[in-house]
């Protein structure tokens, strides 16, 4: 582990093997050893930020990163079965803000992200723009979810607070 590494956000992630393995960007990360993977639910670490698009509170540079973040890599099905279990664990629960898709799928597509560029758009949120870039640039339409988003990402990650990610969003909308 280099010292860069030592201040990178701890990324886990919820796959649910519902998706194509040959696009599957969580897979393409636990490949490269940038998250952690895995199958079971109850192994997502307590308290960690969990991107969850129907939270009430916006995700915000206030968060604390201590615990790391996750997302959820499964249908909306698996979501709706697994929900009530999310709920009961300690989990931070935060809404991403308005972006754009860069990936071939989804390309131009609000709030249509992988969870690469959810991780992505979270770490640079947050602040860590570099663990941020070093995920999207083992995807070779990565580098475009940065240039494409720029704005808004730079602007929130300056919030103060999920209000202020709110009041920035609703300028993009």
């Amino acid at each position: 582990m280099t010292p860069e590494d030592e201040k990178d956000i701890k990324l886990f992630l919820y796959h649910a093997k519902q998706c194509d393995p040959k696009k599957c960007t969580g897979k393409k990360m636990a490949r490269f050893g940038l998250v952690n993977l895995f199958e079971k639910i109850e192994r997502i670490p307590s308290h960690s930020i969990l991107l969850d698009p129907m939270a009430e509170k916006a995700l915000s540079p206030e968060d604390s990163t201590k615990k790391g973040i996750t997302v959820l890599d499964c249908s909306w099905e698996e979501v709706e079965r697994v929900f009530p279990q999310l709920l009961r664990m300690r989990l931070e629960h935060r809404a991403l803000p308005y972006l754009v898709a860069a990936n071939p799928v989804n390309f131009g597509r609000p709030f249509k992200l992988t969870s690469v560029e959810a991780f992505a758009a979270a770490l640079y949120i947050l602040g860590n723009k570099q663990q941020a870039e070093k995920i999207m640039s083992k995807f070779n339409w990565g580098h475009t979810f940065i240039e494409l988003n720029h704005e808004p990402l730079e602007e929130y990650s300056q919030a103060k607070d999920s209000k202020d990610i709110l009041r920035i969003q609703s300028e993009y909308m």
